[in-house]
């Protein structure tokens, strides 16, 4: 059976689990902390990070190298499109939704959530204002530009659409919610995705393990 090392909470780890989730593919998790300096698990992720993946004798980090197996192991039902026009499109969104607006968000999520909780200081709400109101809407603006009204960016559900949402979930936690008068395809986007079978699946176990559900 593959493993997948991570927790609930992360937006990359949570991308794996939806993808495994959609597919239909058995998975075990075992709970790993990122940069935890757990020699045993640098043995098998040298960069500390969350996910990775050990599916027989092949182990993978990153969640985009982790997907694109995923999708090229397991390719029904497809999370990428095929067109290579918008199959590259979809490789772009996860690049930069995975990197600048993944930074963006988990900062707000960190700042709110992560220091209150879990290491009981006060949030640096400049910083985060700063974020909210100068860096993020921009990136906010070039999506909005990019997504259609209804349904999802290449027809069917996707990973185009998984990597657009997932920062999102996790400033969410924290308090924050893209201004659907702003920016209305995209908040319509975030309410599409959430509301996906697997996705609502994996969501609620995530709040459960955070603390928001039973």
């Amino acid at each position: 059976m593959i493993k997948v090392y991570g927790v609930h909470g992360s937006p990359f780890v949570r991308k794996v689990f939806i993808a495994l989730e959609f597919k239909s593919i058995p998975y075990e998790i075992i709970q790993q902390m990122p940069f935890s300096g757990d020699k045993e698990y640098l043995k098998i992720n040298p960069l500390a990070k969350v996910p990775t993946l050990v599916d027989g004798d092949l182990t993978l980090g990153d969640s985009k190298v982790i997907c694109r197996y995923l999708e090229s192991a397991y390719p029904e039902p497809a999370l990428y499109p095929k067109d290579i026009a918008d199959n590259a499109m979809a490789d772009w969104y996860e690049e930069l939704c995975g990197n600048q607006i993944a930074e963006l968000a988990t900062g707000i999520f960190f700042q709110r959530f992560m220091r209150p909780f879990a290491f009981k200081q006060e949030p640096d709400e400049e910083l985060v204002s700063k974020i909210i109101e100068q860096r993020l809407p921009p990136m906010l603006d070039y999506l909005e530009s990019q997504i259609p009204a209804e349904g999802f960016r290449f027809g069917e559900f996707g990973m185009a659409d998984l990597s657009i949402v997932s920062p999102f979930i996790n400033a969410s936690y924290a308090g924050y919610e893209v201004d659907r008068s702003r920016w209305p395809s995209l908040a319509g986007l975030i309410t599409r995705v959430k509301e996906q079978p697997h996705v609502a699946a994996v969501l609620g176990r995530e709040a459960r393990a955070m603390g928001f559900g039973k």
